[in-house]
């Protein structure tokens, strides 16, 4: 195991076998299941997790040799059918389970609780998970949403090795900066637009959500919620604050390349992600990463899966 404050703790687990629930969809019934299934899990596969949640400074874990299933051609959209069985989705949901409650996001790839993030020649080139030649800016996953997963899951089914997912933790940040500044960052002077896949459509704009600081929690045990894309200051010394923590997440980043069987768990508590450009070349053999949300409980007179709306405003 590799632990440091920067790179995410590595856990490398032997091959084991995990019985996937015999539902067709991804249901209800198919999420109880796989909650019943953590009983065969592996025990150091049990301990890295609770390890994990009960606190990591990387803000990451990396667990490899995770069961993926015999994996067909990467899909060209994340809602193209596939001839996949059901066992990524279940490797990934069982653990999930573990860490809490997954949800999916009504706006977000219509509220699916498990994703395939592909890459889409629409989209190459905008801030969204299915980008492929630019930089995807470090963020807290949905910085904007009041009920923000606690967790982002990543479950590789196929890698690129010119993909890297881009990682800070809060406690990396925060050793670059002065007190000045993390005494600005505490305070509620900054605002964060709802992100375009949230929103009517791909031209529409998000109305900026109420002032809130970018960090909390405490000295010893921060968190922090960053969007550089779509965060701004109320102020002149807010927006100096917001260059200074851009420019740390910057120079305090590490970055890991997912391979097939790799499962990231980012605490968005505690750290920011991205991801680099690679280039996609739309022939089903692509990177295949699936993503799960993981929130501690669901929201009271929510369902699995959330529906929060957000107002939009006229460009120009």
């Amino acid at each position: 195991m590799i632990l440091t404050n920067v790179r995410p703790t590595l856990v490398d687990i032997s091959p084991f076998f995990l019985p996937v629930p015999q539902h067709h969809d991804l249901d209800e019934s198919f999420v109880q299941a796989c909650h019943q299934t953590r009983r065969d899990l592996p025990d150091e596969l049990t301990e890295a997790l609770n390890q994990f949640a009960a606190g990591d400074s990387s803000g990451a874990l990396l667990l490899r040799g995770l069961p993926v299933g015999v994996v067909p051609s990467t899909p060209a959209t994340p809602s193209a059918p596939t001839a996949k069985d059901r066992t990524s989705e279940c490797t990934l949901l069982t653990l999930a389970t573990l860490l809490g409650q997954p949800v999916g996001y009504a706006p977000e790839h219509g509220g699916k609780i498990v994703q395939n993030i592909v890459p889409v020649q629409a989209t190459a080139a905008k801030q969204v998970s299915t980008s492929s030649n630019v930089t995807l800016d470090f963020h807290t996953e949905t910085a904007f949403h009041p009920e923000k997963p606690h967790y982002l899951l990543l479950l590789c089914l196929r890698g690129d090795s010119n993909a890297a997912t881009l990682l800070c933790s809060v406690t990396s940040a925060l050793s670059l900066l002065d007190a000045e500044t993390i005494s600005v960052l505490r305070q509620p002077r900054f605002r964060t637009r709802p992100d375009v896949s949230f929103l009517s459509g791909p031209d529409a704009l998000g109305e900026f959500g109420p002032a809130a600081p970018i960090l909390a929690g405490t000295v010893e045990h921060p968190t922090f919620t960053f969007d550089a894309d779509l965060m701004i200051g109320l102020d002149d010394a807010a927006e100096q604050a917001i260059e200074a923590l851009r420019k740390a997440v910057q120079a305090a980043h590490s970055s890991v390349v997912l391979e097939a069987g790799d499962l990231l768990v980012i605490d968005n508590h505690a750290a920011v992600h991205g991801r680099s450009p690679f280039a996609a070349r739309y022939d089903g053999t692509d990177r295949w990463v699936q993503r799960a949300f993981v929130v501690d409980a669901i929201p009271e007179g929510s369902g699995r899966v959330i529906t929060t709306t957000f107002p939009e405003v006229p460009r120009g």
